[in-house]
């Protein structure tokens, strides 16, 4: 295994990655192996002759599940070393920029695409998977999902975006959701770029940009806005 970043897909559409992780900066930096992503068939391990990976629910209903023991011998047959197993799911705990932080600070991360109405239960506690879900939405599978994490992580990985402020002002870093960005032309359809942005006073930029992060957060996000309320502050 390689000692950078390294991602393990287990999916049963492989043709589907890299997709949009082949492009921009962070297919420039898989390209550079900052990262690497490794994409495996989960049908590989299906049994029989057309290698199935699902049945019917235990005790009715509608759809497929996927196989306990069809999962078990793909998530088997991958060199996980230290890094965490990752199903990705609507009812799993929801990622946020503090678990993106967490992934992009370890040696990577192997991640389980379901389809059809779920996984069998029984693989999911015998092999200790994290159940991780991008929010409180329904998607045809795990593979937009795992890309959207891996995305999330990646992006934070030294060397990837190249200005590592870029990464320290936007929103969650802080607990806030991000300010507002203006650029060329100054006037926009009647629309002036902040006087406060293009006066040259620093301090009150930053003054002017903590406001409308509060702002921003207050109005949209009231969680957010508690649990940074309720933060301890700096003496």
């Amino acid at each position: 295994m390689s000692s950078s970043w390294a991602a393990t897909v287990l999916t049963l559409f492989p043709d589907m990655f890299p997709g949009p992780l082949g492009h921009s900066l962070l297919g420039k930096a898989l390209s550079n192996n900052l990262w690497s992503l490794e994409v495996r068939d989960i049908r590989d391990h299906g049994l029989g002759k057309h290698r199935t990976v699902d049945d019917t629910p235990s005790g009715g209903g509608p759809g497929m599940v996927m196989r306990a023991d069809v999962a078990a011998a793909a998530i088997d047959a991958v060199e996980r070393a230290s890094r965490p197993l990752i199903y990705l799911s609507p009812r799993g705990l929801p990622l946020n920029q503090a678990r993106v932080r967490a992934l992009a600070a370890g040696p990577g991360a192997v991640l389980l695409c379901g389809r059809f109405e779920g996984l069998d239960q029984r693989v999911i506690e015998a092999r200790r998977i994290e159940e991780v879900s991008l929010g409180d939405f329904v998607l045809a599978g795990g593979e937009i999902a795992a890309m959207a994490l891996m995305e999330a992580a990646v992006r934070l990985i030294p060397g990837v975006l190249g200005d590592h402020a870029s990464t320290a002002e936007e929103s969650f870093t802080s607990g806030l959701l991000e300010y507002p960005h203006y650029t060329r032309p100054q006037d926009f359809e009647g629309r002036p770029v902040p006087d406060v942005l293009t006066g040259g006073n620093h301090l009150e930029i930053a003054k002017f940009r903590q406001q409308q992060s509060e702002s921003l957060t207050r109005t949209r996000r009231p969680d957010l806005w508690s649990a940074h309320e309720k933060a301890p502050k700096p003496l």
